[in-house]
This record gives structure tokens, C-alpha cells and sequence, in this order.
């Protein structure tokens, strides 16, 4: 089989594709055949070494995935033929950017026949982060007001769009270009970050969930109500920040996502009441995926970005 690898850190071009051998799957595993990668921001940021979570190289990067099982041999979840989709493994490396992968089954759900393989390989990242933080952590039910920082990107629309789903009144910061986007997602209330001070228009919300980071983490405190709720999936290491938070009444809570099987099946249900959907802004070929990096390490981007096999 062939997979994506990386002798070195560095920019796009150290990845490179080589030959390797089958994985063997261990007891109450699978090995899936895979037809589709999503790509996520963190695996540009492993490439180039700017933190060692899954050490040095070599390695194989990547998580999402979605696909065939082509074997089962010891577990009862899945039998060969089955399409499945996931996020097998995360923190430990699942090594995703290959033609065939060796995954826990209990870390994958049968794909919805709704969804493409492109389409379910750009969900299971994006979506447990913004299940976790909204539903999980956040508690949002119906009547909250919630504030998505980064709604066009791949867990801010997507997230959008949960927050609707519990009955949530959803506001969002987005750069303008992406109003009708992220209006076309659910979102009620749309501040385009670039023209408007988002503390200046906004009041009184329960839960803020933040993708971005930096200042705008600590100016969100300014538009929560008394006992409102900051859930960051950025900044979730900052211990001061968290302090200054819970020091003015609020709670503060940071999103290590995990691959979690019930909040898996959360976001099939919704895709499947047609109330949730994934954006891909571009497709690559395998071959080209340093090309892909290169525009994930350029940001900015609406969706997700997937790899096809």
C-alpha cells in the first residue's frame, strides 16, 4: 500500500509518498480500505514541528478518514463491505494519510448513505470538537444564545449548525466573504469581524465557543452573561486565562477532542434528520497533497480540504 510520510519537519515538500506494508489488525479492530482524508489544521502545524505530539519524525499524519472495511476478523461491530467513517485514535497517531488503515472499531460509525466518503471524512474532527464543546461541555438547549468565533471554517460551520439543531439562537463572527456562507449554515446574527468590534454588538450570550484564540478569547468574557460559559478549542492550556474567567463568575472550559463513539452517532442522527452537513472546499488527488498543505498552511479557509484515494 502507499502512504504519506515525513523523514523531516518542515513546509509542504517533506511530504512524501512510499511504499509500506499492510497493517494487521488487532482483536475488536478493523482494517479499512480508505477512499477519502480530511485534512485538518493540526497536522500542518505536526509537520512542521511546532509541537512534538506524536513525536519525531518518521511518521504518518492524519485522522479522518473514510471508508471500506475490508476486514473484521475478532470484532462483532462491522463486518468487510461495511462503510465506515472516523477519527480513530486521537491523540495517538492513526496514521490516516494512507491506502489502508488499522483502526479500533468501536472509534468508527457506519457511514450515512447520504454522505459521500469526501463528504463523511471531513466530519468526524470538526464535528466531535463542536459536539463536545456545544453539547458535552456547553449544555446548550433550547432559547441559548451562543457566539461561534470563526463560523466559516471547518468547526465553526459546522458547529453553527449543532447549536441550531438544539434550539439555540446562534451568532457568529465571520470575515465578510463568508456572510452567505455561514448565513446559509443557520446562523441568525453574522459580525463581520473585519469592520465591527464583535464586543460592541453583541450581549447577554450563554455560551461562546471559540475556534480562534488569541484576544479573542479574553474579550469574549466581555459579552457573556453573568455565569456565561467560554468553551475554547485553542486556548483550552491557559491557565491564567482560565482563572480570570472563573475570578468574574464565568466558567471556562477547553476542548481536547476525543474520539468519542455516542457523540459519533450524535452527528450521524443529525446528518441523517438533514439537519447537518459539511462543507469541502477542495478536493486533492493523494499525489497531491504537499499542495494541499500548502493551502492549509495559508488559512482563511471555508470547510475542509480533503484528500481522495
Amino acid at each position: 500500500m502507499r502512504v504519506i510520510t515525513q523523514q523531516a519537519l518542515g513546509g509542504p515538500e517533506v511530504l512524501t509518498i512510499v511504499n509500506a506494508p499492510e497493517p494487521q489488525p488487532l482483536p475488536t479492530e478493523v482494517l479499512v480500505r480508505v477512499k477519502a482524508i480530511g485534512l485538518n489544521p493540526l497536522e500542518a502545524r505536526l509537520r512542521a514541528g511546532e509541537f512534538p505530539l506524536i513525536g519525531r519524525p518518521p511518521f504518518i499524519l492524519g485522522w479522518d478518514l473514510s471508508g471500506v472495511v475490508d476486514q473484521a476478523p475478532q470484532t462483532w461491530r462491522f463486518r468487510p463491505g461495511d462503510e465506515v467513517f472516523g477519527m480513530p485514535l486521537f491523540p495517538r497517531a492513526a496514521s490516516a494519510y494512507a491506502e489502508v488503515v488499522s483502526a479500533p472499531a468501536l472509534h468508527l460509525a457506519r457511514k450515512p448513505a447520504s454522505l459521500s466518503h469526501v463528504e463523511a471524512s471531513a466530519l468526524p474532527v470538526v464535528g466531535l470538537t463542536a459536539w463536545q464543546g456545544l453539547v458535552d461541555l456547553g449544555d446548550v438547549t433550547e432559547g441559548d444564545r451562543v457566539l461561534v468565533h470563526g463560523g466559516g471554517g471547518g468547526v465553526g460551520h459546522v458547529a453553527i449548525q449543532i447549536a441550531k439543531a438544539l434550539g439555540a439562537h446562534v451568532t457568529t463572527t465571520a470575515g465578510g466573504s463568508k456572510r452567505k456562507f455561514v448565513e446559509g449554515c443557520g446562523a441568525d446574527e453574522v459580525i463581520n469581524y473585519t469592520a465591527v468590534d464583535f464586543t460592541k454588538a453583541v450581549r447577554d450570550i450563554d455560551v461562546v465557543l471559540d475556534t480562534i484564540g488569541g484576544d479573542t478569547v479574553e474579550r469574549s468574557l466581555e459579552v457573556l452573561r453573568p455565569g456565561g460559559h467560554l468553551v475554547t478549542a485553542v486556548a483550552e492550556g491557559d491557565a491564567e486565562l482560565a482563572a480570570n474567567y472563573r475570578a468574574a463568575g464565568m466558567r471556562f472550559s477547553g476542548i481536547a477532542v476525543d474520539p468519542d463513539p455516542l457523540a459519533l452517532r450524535g452527528l450521524v442522527e443529525l446528518v441523517e434528520q438533514g439537519k447537518l452537513r459539511v462543507h469541502v472546499q477542495e478536493t486533492f488527488p493523494f499525489e497531491r497533497v504537499a499542495d494541499a498543505h500548502r493551502m492549509l498552511d495559508g488559512g482563511h479557509l471555508q470547510g475542509k480540504l480533503v484528500l481522495t484515494v
